[in-house]
């Protein structure tokens, strides 16, 4: 294809996806109560045993000028327009890409693409539920003698990170596969530095949660560690593929031994 149709093919795809964000956007606008509860119930779940063991008051407060509710309300609406739309914007970068590659690694493309989706949706679950009680650590330490409020912005922000965080910490095992993959990294050498690896992982989970809590800590932590041993055993099984010549797929262009 000539330059001028890949970029004509680009533009048409931009604008779809464009589109599907706008309407996704429109939608978001229309839900934006209920998603705005949903955002805040680990704000509640944190706060209500502190409210009820401290007696002291935490409120949400919006501010920043006259035009914040909507600056704010814009903000999360084209959150939402962009996790609705997802499917739509992401099919479109895949078909622009997609013919540029073999048929091996449209194979790994769509393999990647199938197990990150769930891995890193689990990861933001595991985020979500462990926000209560990182919200409750972090708001311990007021004083009983004074009112705590919390820029609604902040905490909007401290929500995204958090689940974020979460979302992809979950990915380790593709990121560990795919270099066993490339043969950057063999299973041997993770087996070596899978100590120097666990307390790596430790060290970004207490640096990486926003909480300060060890028990945050911990429920990133050790789903980490577990996957990146799963990681080493899919890593081992290729390894030991390769050692015995069973070829993981052939080239667009090579024979195979039937054809010999």
């Amino acid at each position: 294809m000539p330059l001028v149709e890949h970029l004509r093919e680009l533009r048409r795809r931009l604008v779809i996806a464009s589109l599907a964000i706008f309407v996704g956007t429109i939608v978001g606008w229309y839900i934006y109560p209920q998603a705005f509860d949903f955002l805040k119930q680990p704000y509640v779940d944190g706060i209500q045993p502190l409210l009820e063991r401290k007696g002291f008051k935490a409120e949400l407060v919006l501010n920043g000028g006259v035009a914040s509710a909507f600056s704010f309300r814009l903000k999360l609406s084209l959150a939402i327009g962009l996790v609705i739309s997802s499917p739509i914007w992401l099919m479109q970068l895949w078909g622009f890409i997609l013919p540029a590659l073999h048929r091996n690694e449209k194979r790994w493309a769509f393999l990647l693409t199938a197990t990150g989706a769930p891995l890193f949706a689990g990861g933001v679950a595991v985020g979500y539920l462990v926000l209560p009680k990182g919200i409750q650590v972090l708001i311990s330490f007021a004083p009983s003698s004074v009112n705590v409020l919390l820029s609604l912005s902040d905490y909007l922000n401290f929500v995204i990170r958090t689940v974020l965080v979460f979302g992809v910490a979950a990915e380790i095992p593709l990121v560990v596969v795919l270099l066993n993959r490339l043969g950057i990294v063999s299973a041997r050498q993770l087996a070596k530095a899978r100590p120097w690896t666990v307390i790596g992982i430790f060290v970004f989970a207490a640096v990486a949660t926003p909480s300060t809590d060890p028990l945050t800590m911990l429920f990133l932590a050790i789903p980490m560690t577990f996957l990146y041993l799963v990681s080493e055993l899919i890593a081992k099984f290729t390894d030991r593929r390769k050692a015995r010549g069973i070829p993981d797929e052939l080239d667009d262009d090579e024979a195979s031994p039937l054809d010999d």
